[in-house]
């Protein structure tokens, strides 16, 4: 038995989220299906991350274990052959020694894209959430520099997550303008559910000045879900990368930077 690693990119548009479910297709359910089109075997393939309903990932990264001759390149084609056209793994390599793709995480990289526009853009309309009043960027800016380091995100998850603990450490929380769009940025140890798309709501409510930044800050204090904003939708959502300590894909790991 074997353990190998996968990098994977799909477009969650039409999927179901990441995890297996009784109904509707999912990225884990297309991956498993594929690899036992490709060698007969059953198994579970684990995430680093279970992304909801239309979220996408540049960088998903899961692994599974298998009694199966085929080489890693070999699986990377036999598998690739066999997944629908919204879902493609990118590496597959031989898994370190003791390597789980969840909890050997360090970090995990998201990034949020607002489209700026008046009008809408059909060739973006999957991948951004479009914005048409101006938003006050500098604002938006104080209130997620208020997020780096180690707090209590209660405010910022869904009433529903089940979390032992609510306390992560955000290393990275930044807005970036690339063009028309604006790129919300944000690394940390782990995340809550739904806890990005909650912080983009709320950052878009300042943005558009029906929150200063002040009272931004008072709701992650408040440690309570009802002092944050709505929930952005799934689609500006992405999963960039997930970093581990001594990760064996060194430079080959997917960029921050986005290919239009």
């Amino acid at each position: 038995m074997r353990r190998l690693m996968l990098t994977v990119e799909y477009d969650g548009t039409d999927f179901y989220g990441w995890q297996v479910q009784a109904e509707g297709r999912t990225v884990q359910g297309a991956l498993e299906e594929a690899i036992f089109r490709a060698c007969g075997e059953t198994l579970r393939v684990t995430g680093a991350s279970r992304t909801d309903s239309g979220v996408h990932a540049e960088g998903q990264v899961a692994h599974f274990d298998t009694e199966c001759a085929l080489s890693a390149a070999e699986f990377l084609k036999a598998i690739n052959h066999y997944l629908p056209h919204d879902a493609a793994v990118l590496d597959c390599r031989e898994a370190p020694p003791g390597f789980d793709a969840r909890f050997s995480a360090a970090s995990k990289l998201y990034r949020y894209r607002i489209l700026r526009s008046a009008a809408r853009r059909p060739l973006r309309d999957r991948f951004a959430l479009r914005v048409w009043r101006p938003l006050d960027l500098r604002a938006m800016r104080d209130a997620a520099a208020v997020l780096v380091g180690e707090h209590d995100f209660t405010s910022f998850a869904s009433e529903h997550a089940e979390a032992a603990s609510n306390v992560r450490r955000v290393l990275r929380s930044e807005l970036v303008e690339d063009g028309d769009e604006l790129h919300y940025l944000v690394e940390a140890n782990g995340f809550l559910y739904n806890m990005v798309r909650i912080i983009v709501g709320t950052l878009l409510r300042v943005g558009l000045g029906k929150v200063p930044p002040a009272e931004f800050a008072a709701a992650l204090e408040a440690r309570d879900r009802k002092a944050a904003g709505p929930t952005a939708r799934p689609r500006g959502l992405a999963l960039v990368r997930v970093d581990y300590p001594h990760d064996p894909r060194g430079s080959e790991r997917p960029s921050v930077i986005r290919r239009r």
